[in-house]
């Protein structure tokens, strides 16, 4: 049975899964989960095993990691409250792809595999957001890809700031605030760059008014020129 779940009065960001559900399908989809508190550093999944629930972040942000071939781990991607984790393997039964890492103190509800399986075929509206969002982050995968032959290391690092800040800032008198922290060797990974090269850019682009950086947060000062600068247009 549903077990009924305050829906929480601030809004989930727009392109997450509970940002884009109805109240009534939100509602449904976490009364059918239960609440599993996490600490900074804790390993909500890991890559390689075989559990098959999902998780649905109510706040806070979590990174995805997985190791490649000569065995260094490789930041994928960053997901915040609204955002499911572990549908893949709820979904095919596969092994875990990747290691979701906490990067603070958050909330997330567990999801049984065969709850999620059946929510996506009596519900249209959680099966078809659920597909939105895997194939959006199908996109972001490729876009990156592309970006990789296609852009220097700067405008690269750029595009994927503006991309943070739009899915993941908080609007701010200065700027616009990306809450999450990523250290250099994980921008590096997601860019496809030396850590050289992207200490050197983070100087340029702090230089230029752009961006400035401080313990743990990223606030985009011009994101309008930053945009400019990814040639993402205004």
């Amino acid at each position: 049975m549903p077990v009924a779940v305050p829906i929480r009065s601030e809004e989930w960001p727009e392109r997450s899964l509970l940002g884009v559900l109805s109240p009534p399908a939100r509602a449904e989809l976490l009364g059918l989960s239960t609440e599993v508190p996490f600490d900074a550093g804790d390993v909500l999944l890991r890559e390689g095993w075989h559990d098959r629930h999902a998780l649905l972040l109510l706040c806070g942000f979590v990174k995805v990691t997985a190791t490649v071939e000569n065995g260094e781990t490789s930041l994928l991607a960053v997901r915040a409250g609204g955002d499911i984790v572990g549908e893949m393997a709820a979904m095919d039964g596969a092994p875990r792809s990747a290691t979701v890492i906490a990067c603070g103190p958050l909330t997330a509800r567990k999801v049984p595999a065969d709850v999620l399986r059946e929510l996506m075929r009596s519900s249209p509206e959680i099966s078809m957001a659920l597909t939105g969002i895997i194939a959006n982050r199908l996109r972001w995968a490729n876009r990156r890809r592309l970006d990789f032959r296609g852009y220097p290391a700067k405008v690269r690092l750029a595009r994927l700031l503006v991309e943070l800040a739009e899915c993941y800032g908080s609007s701010r008198a200065e700027g616009v605030v990306i809450g999450c922290s990523l250290t250099q060797p994980e921008l590096a990974t997601m860019v496809g760059a030396a850590e050289t090269t992207i200490h050197k850019v983070l100087s340029e682009l702090r230089g230029e008014r752009l961006l400035k950086t401080g313990y743990r947060t990223t606030t985009i000062l011009d994101l309008d020129g930053l945009k400019r600068l990814a040639d993402l247009g205004p």
